[in-house]
């Protein structure tokens, strides 16, 4: 900025003075100061016009940056709040999931039990039938072969 070098370059030039001998006091040429003094008075304005552009420029970015960093954090938010809902979504479909299969696997164990229960007094059942089936054929064929005859005529000669 060019008002900020010409006070520096005011400030080198009282510093680097004859100094007055005896006192406190330089001696400093004045028209060379009052140039470095008028040239940073008339240059205020437009540094000043610069470093408000700079405030104001710096003031947008940084709202800028803090939207911006309220967005990503709200949208972390809402991801990490989906990510967590679908882990309690999977994990509760997941006890569902066990529990039905369980249900499933009794159900179907109580079943076949009950299946098998079934085909047992069916095959019983049929057992029985086929037993007095066969006592009947042996008969029909005991009585072709005579058997029955023979059986009392054998019973007669003893």
């Amino acid at each position: 900025m060019e008002s900020v070098d010409r006070v520096l370059g005011a400030i080198a030039l009282v510093e680097e003075a004859r100094g007055v001998p005896l006192s406190a006091s330089c001696v400093v040429h004045r028209g060379e100061l009052l140039e470095l003094l008028d040239g940073a008075r008339n240059s205020f304005p437009a540094d000043f016009s610069v470093a408000q552009q700079i405030i104001d420029t710096r003031e947008q970015i940084l709202e800028e940056a803090r939207a911006s960093a309220d967005s990503l954090v709200a949208h972390g938010r809402e991801e990490v709040s989906r990510m967590v809902e679908q882990t309690e979504i999977v994990a509760t479909a997941r006890g569902e999931a066990k529990r039905i299969m369980q249900e499933v696997e009794a159900d179907a164990r109580s079943q076949r039990e009950e299946i098998e229960a079934y085909i047992d007094s069916r095959l019983a059942t049929l057992e029985v039938i086929l037993n007095k089936t066969l006592d009947v054929v042996q008969r029909g064929r005991d009585k072709l072969q005579g058997f029955e005859d023979k059986h009392v005529l054998s019973e007669l000669s003893e």
